[in-house]
């Protein structure tokens, strides 16, 4: 009785035993495949926000480099057009004071404006450089008027520092041929020659 116990006893030990081991390789089994299946998915993972981060950031140098390529366009064009000022303001700065503050040429180019006008602007306004009045206020009051076909009238402004301002006396529309707008006037002329000249364009 007591072999037959030991053997029952026994028995249900291996039997036990052996489930228990199935059962344990099957779990360590599923925990193996569960724990490659993390490992795939966060290596998977790790790509994909690898791959994000290599295109975001040839996007951002992509971006950075176009915007410093502009940046550096627009001030070479920024220099460029620096010099070109500074050459043409050497230029024509000594030639356009001396010229429009010449009385004999000032008196000139009035005479030859005010008679360009067409004849329904019989009341001009001419607008002289106050510099200039000492010299040309007995000539605007004398022989001016008798120069130009219609009536005119002058005044002297401090505003102007060389050349004129002409046009009807009620003021619609005038000419301005003072230093600064002949200044502008040879610079446009001027501007695509000195950048040929300058910088090959």
């Amino acid at each position: 009785m007591q072999s037959k116990l030991q053997e029952l006893t026994d028995k249900l030990y291996v039997e036990g035993l052996s489930k228990g081991k199935e059962e344990g390789e099957k779990i360590l089994a599923d925990a193996k495949a569960q724990a490659e299946k993390i490992i795939a998915d966060a290596k998977s993972q790790a790509e994909k926000t690898v791959r994000k981060a290599e295109k975001d950031a040839e996007s951002i140098k992509a971006k950075a480099e176009s915007d410093v390529r502009m940046a550096s366009e627009q001030s070479l064009q920024a220099t460029k057009k620096d010099i070109e000022n500074i050459l043409g303001a050497a230029i024509i700065n000594d030639a356009a004071q001396k010229t429009l503050k010449d009385k004999d040429i000032i008196k000139q180019i009035v005479i030859a404006v005010a008679n360009g006008f067409s004849s329904e602007a019989q009341d001009l306004s001419v607008v002289l450089p106050e510099t200039l009045k000492g010299e040309l206020e007995a000539w605007t009051a004398s022989e001016l008027d008798k120069a130009v076909k219609g009536g005119i009238k002058a005044e002297f402004s401090k505003k102007i520092n060389g050349g004129f301002t002409i046009g009807p006396a009620d003021g619609r529309y005038f000419v301005s041929l003072t230093d600064e707008t002949f200044k502008e006037l040879i610079c446009e002329y001027l501007r695509p020659v000195t950048r040929k000249l300058l910088f090959g364009e």
